[in-house]
């Protein structure tokens, strides 16, 4: 099924959109047909379809990382396709039948993340609790919303962090945040006391914590942006990604949407396989990934670190006056970096 007829948009809009010319390109590229025997190697792509016709036809225990995006416990339309509202306990059950389904997948190192929002979240512990060790629930901060006139503002959602075993990958110095430093503290000779004193301002890189607020929903001047109404953001992702997996981990999404698990893998250099049941959103994601072959970069990450919204003055100017070589995963951990203290 089609997205909406396009509407007209302001000239600097930089939304990816699909004509007639992209769509007969790139229904090719897409993973289309389910197996017929076991696979020996893991599939690695786009594929089209209900990831639930395929598990079987997939080796097991392949995946470093399972990032669980499903339709929120909300009436929800996603391009025609219509997810109603269930009560808290068919809701629990319908997700942990996805996560049964998955979890032979999964190596024993696997990190598992899913998202909901608070009334989901209730369900997302239920079910997950049965069959990972919780270690964390994300908070992050979406910073679009309509206003309640009876209610408090909905502007965050969550995020469940998970592993399979106590044998898990973390990458602490590769997800650091750079803040702007407001008060530095200095040293009796006047040098920065954990901080970074630069033309462009004072900085300090610090360790993530679990309440994100430097995301940015895409939006129409952004070039990730699509017309998906749930998309994540490249940011977000690039934190999940880098923080769990090495270069060439595999990264699996059962729920793929437009794209962005895809993209933001292929940018970091590690494999993936994304199931989305609407082609139009496959095709979506398809361009997203060619797109990517050319750009690399992803908004808010840059200089080796994520950065605060509305900085992008300073890291232009920083790389600019740096020009700073590519970052790889490689390059991430090649400094010692001091454990924070602010």
């Amino acid at each position: 099924m089609s997205l909406a007829p396009s509407r007209v948009r302001a000239p600097r809009n930089r939304t990816v959109i699909l004509n007639p010319e992209d769509r007969g390109r790139l229904e090719g590229t897409l993973l289309s047909t389910v197996p017929t025997s076991p696979q020996t190697n893991p599939l690695t792509g786009v594929a089209n379809g209900d990831f639930r016709a395929w598990v079987k036809a997939l080796p097991e225990k392949h995946v470093d990382l399972l990032f669980l995006d499903p339709p929120y416990n909300l009436d929800k339309s996603f391009n025609g396709t219509r997810f109603y509202r269930q009560g808290i306990a068919d809701y629990s059950r319908w997700l942990e039948e996805i996560i049964v389904v998955l979890k032979p997948l999964l190596k024993r190192t696997a990190t598992v993340y899913i998202c909901g929002d608070w009334f989901t979240s209730l369900s997302i512990f239920q079910a997950a609790s049965k069959h990972f060790i919780i270690r964390n629930r994300i908070t992050w901060e979406r910073e679009k919303g309509r206003g309640a006139k009876s209610n408090w503002k909905n502007s965050s959602e969550d995020i469940w962090f998970c592993t399979v075993s106590d044998d898990y990958v973390f990458n602490i110095n590769a997800v650091k945040l750079r803040r702007k430093v407001l008060a530095p503290y200095t040293l009796s000779n006047g040098d920065p006391k954990d901080w970074d004193r630069r033309d462009e301002g004072n900085f300090r890189d610090t360790h993530p914590s679990n309440m994100w607020t430097d995301i940015t929903i895409p939006f129409w001047s952004m070039p990730e942006n699509t017309d998906h109404p749930t998309q994540k953001s490249e940011k977000l992702l690039a934190k999940i990604i880098l923080a769990s997996t090495n270069e060439d981990g595999f990264v699996l999404d059962p729920f793929l949407g437009s794209g962005t698990t895809a993209v933001v893998a292929q940018k970091l250099d590690r494999r993936f396989l994304g199931f989305e049941i609407d082609e139009e959103y496959c095709l979506l994601a398809a361009k997203r990934l060619e797109l990517a072959q050319a750009d690399r970069s992803i908004q808010g990450f840059s200089d080796g670190v994520f950065w605060e919204r509305n900085t992008l003055a300073q890291q232009q100017a920083i790389s600019k006056n740096e020009k700073a070589a590519p970052i790889t995963t490689a390059s991430l951990f090649s400094e010692n970096y001091e454990q924070d203290t602010g």
